[in-house]
């Protein structure tokens, strides 16, 4: 039996495969195959049901002492384009939105690596959101924000991690994962977190209690070998912790970066990856599909494969967009729905924990 035999068989059971078996998927399976075999893991997890949630994001800052490569979105303190919230406007924000979406459950914030701004503003932004939204959840801050706060803090992880629990923070969005692969990081990333600092502070919120994300980015520069690894690397963690919630898969937009000469992947790509990673990513049970940087017509199409969430109407998101998405920037709740609804599973609005809060016919 050749490796892709043993692979097909494995997936088509719900089996773990290894990595030969997955590059052998990737590289080599039908990928309405990788559909159905995503498909029907999803199902045993989750049934019928495809989540969404109301949430608002919000971007404190671009401006950015790490000069990421990849990156279309952080710019130098004085530039045209930099801005900087503080603990009055993010408060302002949020209120405006509970105000017009009383049925708001979670506010998403991450932001730049700030040159100057000390740890100190960061931990009075959580409290004064915390206070003005007791009943929110907050989702903050990636591994990388996390391990720069430890360095002008001047502290461990773990001090910053416990700190801002304390100060009201519930979970980690689980961004600036990229690759795990330091060969890649230091191409695209050089100056931010590395691939041990990374899984290290995930490691140390999950035994703290806080849940994360995990994430990738992937379209560049790297191989399908270190893709996929990266994926592995997630598979071992979760073995470990079991603090992942979900997973989400960013594809890389490179308009604005300092790879603007890459094309950007296809749509066929972006679902083949989705399908294999939720075969990998046996012990996720939730894959989300970020429809902002999908586009919502594949985000949709990407419930055939394997994905149970399609994230949340988000308010506002500028990252993605410097660096050339073209997609809305909200999303209403009624679209939502009847967009999952269309595909013929149920829409069920959640917390961040994926508890019910709504479902379709409520």
């Amino acid at each position: 039996m050749t490796v892709l035999e043993t692979a097909m068989k494995k997936a088509s059971n719900g089996e773990r495969i290894n990595f030969d078996e997955a590059m052998a998927l990737y590289l080599e399976g039908e990928i309405l195959d990788l559909a159905q075999f995503a498909r029907n893991l999803k199902e045993q997890k989750s049934g019928k049901e495809v989540y969404f949630n109301v949430n608002r994001h919000v971007n404190l800052t671009n401006i950015c002492g790490s000069g990421c490569p990849l990156c279309a979105f952080a710019c130098k303190d004085g530039a045209a384009n930099a801005f900087v919230l503080e603990k009055d406007d993010v408060v302002t924000a949020i209120r405006e939105t509970a105000q017009k979406t009383p049925d708001l459950t979670e506010i998403h914030m991450v932001s730049a690596l700030h040159p100057t701004k000390d740890f100190q503003y960061y931990l009075d932004i959580v409290r004064a959101v915390k206070n003005e939204l007791p009943q929110v959840h907050l989702k903050a801050f990636t591994p990388v924000e996390i391990v720069h706060f430890s360095k002008i803090a001047q502290c461990s992880v773990k001090e910053v991690l416990e700190q801002l629990k304390a100060a009201g923070l519930d979970s980690l969005p689980g961004g600036g994962a990229e690759i795990l692969d330091d060969e890649i990081r230091q191409k695209i990333c050089p100056n931010k977190a590395t691939t041990r600092e990374w899984i290290e502070t995930i490691k140390t919120a999950h035994k703290l209690g806080i849940p994360t994300n995990a994430t990738i980015l992937y379209g560049h520069i790297e191989t399908i070998a270190q893709r996929l690894q990266h994926l592995f690397t997630l598979r071992d963690i979760q073995d470990e912790t079991g603090g992942f919630q979900a997973f989400v898969a960013f594809p890389f937009h490179p308009a604005n970066t300092g790879f603007s000469n890459l094309k950007r992947g296809g749509s066929y790509e972006d679902l083949k990856f989705i399908a294999i990673a939720r075969l990998i990513l046996d012990n996720i049970d939730h894959i989300k599909a970020f429809w902002m940087m999908l586009t919502m017509p594949i985000a949709q199409l990407s419930l055939a494969f394997g994905v149970d969430d399609l994230d949340g109407t988000v308010e506002e998101e500028k990252i993605i967009h410097a660096a050339g998405a073209k997609t809305k920037k909200n999303i209403t709740k009624a679209e939502i729905i009847n967009i999952i609804a269309e595909t013929g599973y149920i829409p069920i609005e959640r917390d961040t924990f994926y508890q019910a809060i709504h479902r379709k016919e409520d």
